[in-house]
């Protein structure tokens, strides 16, 4: 028994068969598991710095049902809505971020937070989703009309946010940010001559970053270094999966989160291997495959270039920034201040990273035209 018949004409009603449900529901089993981690990760470093145990707790437990209700939200919009929305979005985000260097609050050595009361906004974060699809309609409406210079506006944009970025700086998410724009770019038509063009231009890219901020230097020696041991968090991660081994040592028994400041956030990987085992880390990494692998499945089939290229940079998006805090966590590259979605704790994150998935859900919807998609 359904919600909605099939013959349903109702928003909701349309929406309820034409959404990838499944990919939704993955989205809340995240969202679940990350009320679980906080909840277990964050009460001792809530105690460490001062503040009482269920601090972040009690935030999480707002930011997460409210990020669903947001990706179920946008995911009820058309191509044309995610266009608006996402144009309004880059706009209220560029300005913001322009704003931070003034306006902004330094954490570990970093300007990237504007205090608003009680809760503090990364409008960074925002800027990435938002970003990706205004950059997605560029590249579109040059393909539809080749006196449009839509690859020069996306062009001059990536430039504009990867310059505010690195003021802050954040050479992460500017890597983040330049990989998806260059999948874009390529999908959308890019002739090889560029591509190897843009690939010198990404190396030395690189290359300037590690030359230029020493806190990058000096995570890629370490992390090159074979003599050198890992950096203290590192190591403590890794030894709490050695603990955890494959079954965990129970929820509460784990002692990696007294141990590192970040345990809440960019290493609450290490803290789910500990507490649950090896076999929680998999189905976390499941769920993180299965969304990115099912939404290419339907951009896959879609025809309009649009919503394939928007779509395609909100996925890419979306598990690169998986894969790079579990690959940090593990030692597989140097460490990055960077959230594991929907599981870390943070607001901006955790609200910004709902808006690219809602949109995705939007853009891979089934429309008139198209072939039904199995549920």
């Amino acid at each position: 028994m359904t919600a909605f018949a099939r013959t349903d004409t109702s928003v909701l009603g349309r929406w309820w068969w034409t959404v990838d449900r499944w990919a939704l529901a993955a989205v809340i089993i995240l969202a679940a598991i990350g009320a679980v981690m906080t909840l277990a990760a964050s009460p001792p470093v809530a105690i460490r710095i001062g503040l009482e145990p269920f601090h972040f707790v009690r935030r999480q437990l707002v930011f997460l049902p409210l990020a669903v209700a947001v990706a179920t939200m946008v995911s009820l919009l058309g191509p044309k809505g995610i266009r608006r929305l996402a144009l309004i979005g880059f706009v209220a985000a560029l300005v913001a971020t322009a704003a931070v260097p003034v306006l902004g609050t330094e954490v570990k050595g970093a300007v990237r937070w504007i205090q608003l009361g009680a809760f503090s906004v990364q409008p960074s974060e925002f800027l990435k989703p938002t970003f990706i699809v205004v950059a997605a309609w560029m590249f579109a409406e040059r393909r539809l009309d080749d006196r449009f210079p839509g690859n020069l506006i996306a062009t001059l944009l990536f430039l504009l946010v990867c310059g505010l970025l690195l003021l802050q700086p954040d050479v992460g998410m500017t890597v983040v940010v330049a990989i998806v724009w260059g999948v874009q770019f390529f999908l959308a038509g890019l002739p090889l001559v560029l591509v190897g063009l843009i690939a010198v231009v990404f190396v030395g890219g690189a290359v300037g970053a590690y030359m230029s901020f020493a806190h990058v230097q000096y995570r890629v020696d370490r992390f090159l270094d074979p003599e050198a041991k890992e950096g203290y968090q590192v190591e403590k991660a890794l030894q709490a999966f050695q603990n955890g081994g494959l079954f965990g040592r129970g929820p509460g028994e784990g002692q990696v989160k007294s141990q590192l400041p970040d345990a809440h956030a960019d290493f609450i990987f290490a803290v789910a291997g500990e507490e649950f085992g090896l076999l929680i880390c998999v189905v976390i990494v499941a769920l993180f495959a299965f969304i990115v692998l099912r939404g290419f499945a339907r951009v896959y089939q879609e025809s309009d270039l649009f919503v394939m290229l928007a779509a395609s940079g909100l996925l890419v998006m979306f598990g690169l920034q998986a894969l790079i805090n579990m690959a940090s966590t593990v030692h597989l590259m140097p460490p990055k201040g960077m959230t594991l979605p929907f599981i870390s704790y943070g607001g901006s994150s955790t609200l910004a990273l709902a808006l690219g998935i809602g949109m995705v859900l939007a853009l891979t919807r089934g429309r008139p035209g198209q072939r039904s998609w199995p549920q």
